[in-house]
């Protein structure tokens, strides 16, 4: 299932980058092209735009200055002329005149060889019909300009408009191919990055099955054990209240599982917007430390509190109590005998801390995080002192709901856990 989460992700994600290249490099040749064109034709039009010559030819501009429809003097580049030819000065355009009869009687940018291309090229202009287009056969562009019983002609090259365009179009499609694999390296980590907690989720929730199955297996071969003595009939009334009160044991057992298990899934779903109230937090814990003072007095386990007054948060207050009943459960539960139980509450700036700290075996580091795992107990031999392994889940799922961080520290022989909560002020 992951590995069709991850081919999806990244057929997805290459998607859109390929539709967002095709568009970007879409408008980028329409535009190009666009561009071109109206440059050609800019340059076309100043050279209809000329002042007429006469019969004997245009009139020569003042020394220095460029004629009409001419640009600025500057290095020519080479230009195909229409005869199939190339050579250095010819001018990006071909400039015709012609008389009523529809003969040439004025030309410039041609050479004195081009007399029939420029016959034929007119020609085919005139057969057009039109007052500018392109000839495809002869990859030319036009303009027609009828003056004063006269026909002008202005004839432009495509191959250079062409030329550009295809570069253009040759490094887009260069630009568009590397890009795509860099893309799809690129889509490939992330998606082994984004699917990651999806998939330590689906580990988790595996694992979660399996270890629930595993609690529930035991009291079950227990209750089913006991059940099948009873029915054999081979067993006295003591034997039988013997396995009546296995049976009985091993369901309370199990209720206090699935009770844990439901109250998980509940915080699990809890919505902010349902159970956030301002809490006075000072007093939600002094009372939640009341029930735990004879439990500490009979297992002569000395409590220690230490609440700073009035400190206030948003959240659920039945919930934030559940954090110090679970956290105070599990310190009496694995503190030494004769040892000293020690609570604070302490306020700094926008933040409030509360620590319950018990003197016990100390935690290795590599036990400290997973502790608030559910059903991990770093001591395997205390699985059946009532313990399922959820407390410290349920607090650590209630501290994240109310934005808050929740870990373990083991130091100089103290354990302690530690709850930090965003306070009001």
């Amino acid at each position: 299932m992951l590995r069709k989460l991850r081919i999806k992700f990244v057929c997805i994600n290459m998607g859109i980058v390929v539709a967002m290249l095709a568009v970007i490099f879409g408008l980028l040749l329409g535009f190009t092209r666009q561009n071109l064109e109206q440059d050609n034709l800019a340059l076309m039009r100043s050279a209809l735009a000329g002042e007429d010559r006469g019969r004997n030819g245009w009139m020569e501009p003042p020394e220095g200055q460029a004629r009409p429809g001419e640009l600025p003097e500057k290095p020519e580049p080479e230009w195909r002329d229409f005869s199939g030819q190339r050579g250095k000065g010819l001018r990006p355009y071909i400039l015709v005149e012609l008389d009523e009869n529809g003969a040439v009687v004025f030309s410039e940018g041609a050479g004195a060889d081009d007399a029939e291309a420029l016959e034929a090229l007119a020609a085919a202009a005139l057969d057009c019909g039109k007052s500018g287009g392109v000839l495809e056969g002869l990859g030319v562009r036009f303009l027609r300009e009828d003056r004063d019983g006269a026909v002008r002609l202005v004839f432009t090259d495509l191959e250079r408009e062409s030329s550009t365009f295809d570069d253009l179009l040759r490094t887009c499609v260069i630009v568009g191919a590397a890009s795509l694999a860099v893309f799809f390296v690129l889509s490939l980590l992330l998606a082994c990055w984004a699917i990651h907690p999806v998939e330590e989720a689906w580990k988790a929730q595996k694992q979660f099955v399996s270890d629930a199955s595993h609690e529930l297996k035991t009291p079950l071969t227990v209750i089913m054990t006991n059940a099948e003595l009873l029915q054999s009939g081979d067993c006295d009334s003591a034997a039988r209240a013997r396995f009546g009160e296995n049976i009985l044991t091993m369901s309370r057992q199990m209720r206090g599982l699935v009770e844990s298990l439901l109250e998980l899934a509940r915080v699990d779903n809890a919505s902010r917007a349902d159970v956030w109230e301002e809490v006075d937090l000072s007093r939600v814990w002094a009372d939640a430390l009341l029930p735990f003072e004879p439990l500490c007095f009979e297992k002569d386990l000395p409590l220690q509190s230490e609440l700073a007054p009035g400190v206030r948060v948003r959240g659920m207050e039945s919930r934030l109590r559940q954090v110090l009943e679970i956290l105070l459960d599990n310190a009496q539960k694995y503190a030494d005998p004769g040892s000293e139980l020690r609570v604070t509450l302490t306020k700094s700036g926008r933040s409030c801390t509360l620590s319950v700290a018990d003197r016990g075996a100390p935690i290795p580091k590599e036990d400290q995080a997973r502790l608030f795992e559910r059903f991990y107990r770093a001591d395997r031999a205390r699985g059946r002192d009532g313990s399922y392994g959820l407390g410290l889940a349920i607090a650590q799922k209630i501290v994240e709901n109310h934005r808050g961080k929740i870990w373990c520290e083991s130091e100089n022989g103290w354990n302690t856990f530690f709850v930090t909560l965003p306070a009001l002020t």
